[in-house]
């Protein structure tokens, strides 16, 4: 069905197989990171679908960077305030537009046209309120002292003034020539920022810094309506059900809107995506309701008639800066500062791209009662769109970053309608001159190989051309070049720490046999850790390692003595990152051992690679230290110990079968493959059983024993 603002989203959904000899598949399809993208004339639908766009045309050029206020008289002129020089330019309704008074201060804050078509202009900083004639000349209105006049609102028996650095709100009535003020409320806000009238004669006023909707009644008195967890109500807009749709912004997001020197907040965005093997340990960010704004930078309001208050949009990235209300009470259009963009947001929370123009920010959004009129900042235009599509539009998809050189593979979409689609390459992360042109467009959406050249990055262009044109999803296969793994560290162990294998995850073979990841079925893959258990002699390896492409990787470790020249082979295949080495294997020395890593349980033979890593020389040493005693007198008796392979690092001592005392060499520091050591004879007289124990660097320990008698 035709829809001039239907609109369409992307996703980036990545697609895990069991061999990195297969391709990847990058699939945009959801609506998340389709706004990555640039939109030409198309739209994005609440189901990701892109259309053709209503058609929009740029109406007149201000030359100012900023327009911050506008509004359209019952002819059709359309006014509009600039900043910062303080500018107000008319446009008929046939587009031409002029000059129409230049006023002292350097912002044109707001605007208003009078029940009789005068036109009312406020100003800041230093503000005052300009009556304008048909001739523009400019007459001071009102002057309220104030630093700034943020708002105003045509009330049935006057204007209203809403005024920032102090919160108030003025009622302006003429009186002949002059015009009579009084103070209709001061509230303890910072700035009255938004005013809006209603057809009954009820006034809404939204603030700053607290995020509060005020209602005032024929009667001038004040009722709450909403109290934000949002800082500024940037905008109001009465729906024709009496219902008031309120604009708030984030003080991550908020700034005073007439303050030239501030340039509008740009929504964060990203400029390349990439295609990965997804990490199961790594836990995915469950979406939020729109009604959390913990982390919102902007959100839209709906106020019912009878009080109840309905979040129908909210953005964690994107900052909204004007408010349209439909006349069939749909719902609203939400300009925003993300690439000067228009959203369709519906009552129910349904949101749609309407369309994306070359400007900052959307400014302002209006209708002059044929068509909808939007102005902009950054640069400072008017432009004009709908109810029309546009004949042809396109879409831009936003950069592949395949990690590495990579081989396109085919390409193809889900559509209707005449959709073709180009594409091109390039090695830098923005496409610049050096990237390929755009390929022949394709116009069989079952398939066609890519011919854009190998490169790291990738990006595609949809191009629509009928009124019933509509892209629902775009497929990409590609091979990025296989890179060697590496061996990122190796871990040596203290001798006698070994490492046992934890109990793996039961997981159904019949998963690996169709090429699935268990992380499809919830399962988490996570490497188990092993355990350390004690092992005699063992010495054990536990190392890192990284494969860029996500292969799987097996594993041989080898050694030599550090005296000869090749490696020998001591266990090949390991599936594990570690190995305990039973130290008694191997005779006692001095030995390099290194790990390989293999990627070729992921690749053809032909293009699989390896990576590997050394360690330090590490001693093998099994033999226990040799104790000897020595001579033994009624006070005192001699040991020596020599060990072969080591050193020695501890002794201790036992008298006949008592508990084990240290003892230390009688150079005072056991750090020599020979030590002595004397021990005191208790004094009392008796028949003693002296035992010394010695140990080496490698914990392996000797003993001896000496028998006195006194």
């Amino acid at each position: 069905m035709k829809n001039p603002f239907l609109v369409l989203v992307l996703v980036l959904l990545s697609t895990i197989f069991a061999s990195a000899s297969e391709p990847l598949v990058w699939s945009v399809s959801s609506r998340s990171d389709v706004l990555k993208g640039d939109s030409n004339g198309v739209s994005i639908d609440h189901n990701g679908a892109i259309s053709l766009a209503p058609r929009s045309a740029e109406v007149f050029k201000t030359e100012q960077q900023y327009i911050w206020s506008s509004a359209v008289d019952t002819s059709g002129n359309v006014y509009l305030g600039t900043g910062g020089d303080g500018k107000v330019f008319k446009v008929d309704a046939s587009g031409r537009g002029s000059l129409f008074a230049d006023l002292a201060e350097l912002n044109v804050s707001a605007l208003a046209v009078g029940r009789g078509g005068e036109i009312y202009a406020a100003t800041s900083p230093d503000g005052k309120v300009y009556k304008l004639e048909a001739s523009g000349k400019a007459d001071v209105f009102f002057d309220p002292k104030a630093k700034y006049i943020w708002s105003l609102a045509v009330l049935p028996d006057g204007l209203a003034v809403g005024t920032g650095d102090g919160g108030k709100i003025y009622k302006v009535k003429s009186a002949n020539a002059s015009a009579e003020a009084s103070l209709l409320f001061d509230t303890s806000e910072s700035h009255i920022i938004s005013l809006a009238a209603d057809g009954r004669g009820n006034l809404y006023a939204g603030t700053d810094s607290n995020g509060l909707v005020m209602r005032f009644g024929t009667d001038g008195k004040p009722f709450g309506l909403l109290d934000s967890s949002l800082r500024e109500i940037h905008e109001l807009a009465v729906g024709p059900d009496g219902s008031i749709y309120v604009l708030a912004i984030a003080a991550s997001a908020s700034a005073p809107k007439a303050e030239a020197e501030a340039a509008p907040a740009a929504a964060s965005e990203s400029k390349t995506v990439s295609v990965e093997k997804p990490n199961p340990a790594t836990p995915e960010t469950p979406p939020k309701s729109r009604y959390d704004l913990t982390a919102a930078k902007s959100a839209v309001y709906r106020i019912l008639p009878d009080g109840a208050i309905d979040v129908i949009w909210a953005s964690p990235t994107v900052t909204g800066f004007s408010l349209y209300a439909y006349e069939s009470g749909r719902g609203v259009l939400v300009g925003t500062s993300d690439k000067g963009r228009i959203y369709n947001v519906g009552n129910d929370g349904s949101e749609t791209l309407v369309l994306q123009t070359d400007a900052n920010q959307i400014s302002t959004i209006r209708t002059d009662g044929r068509s909808l009129i939007a102005t902009s900042s950054n640069p400072g235009s008017l432009f004009k769109f709908g109810p029309e599509t546009v004949a042809e539009g396109s879409y831009s998809s936003v950069v592949l970053d395949a990690k590495g050189s990579a081989t396109w593979g085919r390409i193809w979409w889900h559509s209707t309608g005449s959709v073709a689609l180009q594409t091109r390459s390039g090695n830098t992360e923005k496409p610049d001159e050096t990237w390929s042109d755009w390929s022949a467009a394709a116009t069989d959406p079952k398939g066609t190989q890519v011919l854009s050249p190998k490169a790291r990055f990738f990006q595609w262009r949809a191009v629509l051309r009928a009124s019933n044109a509509v892209l629902h999803e775009v497929n990409l296969a590609f091979v990025t070049r296989n890179i060697a793994p590496e061996i990122l560290a190796i871990n040596v162990l203290p001798t006698n720490v070994g490492l046992a294998a934890n109990p793996p995850v039961q997981i159904d073979p019949n998963i690996e046999l169709a090429g699935m990841s268990p992380a499809d079925f919830g399962i988490p893959v996570v490497a188990v850790p092993p355990r350390k258990v004690y092992q005699r002699g063992a010495t054990s390896l536990q190392w890192t390692a990284e494969d860029r492409n996500g292969d799987k990787l097996t594993y041989d470790v080898l050694y030599r003595e550090v005296s000869d020249t090749e490696f020998r082979k001591l266990r090949s295949g390991l599936a594990e990152n570690f190995l305990a080495i039973d130290g008694q294997s191997l005779a006692d020395g001095r030995y390099v051992f290194k790990v390989v890593a293999y990627d070729s349980a992921s690749n053809p033979i032909a293009l699989a690679l390896s990576g590997e890593r050394t360690t330090e020389p590490i001693d093998i040493d099994n033999t226990a230290p040799v104790v000897t005693p020595g001579a033994a007198n009624s006070g005192k008796v001699a040991f020596s110990a020599v060990d072969a392979s080591s050193y020695i690092v501890r002794a201790e001592y036992s008298i006949n079968g008592g508990e084990w005392t240290a003892v230390y060499p009688n150079d005072g520091i056991a750090d020599s493959s020979r030590e002595d050591f004397t021990i005191d004879v208790p004094s009392a007289p008796g028949e003693y059983v002296i035992t010394l124990r010695v140990f080496d660097v490698n914990r392996n320990s000797g003993n001896a024993r000496q028998v006195v008698r006194k």
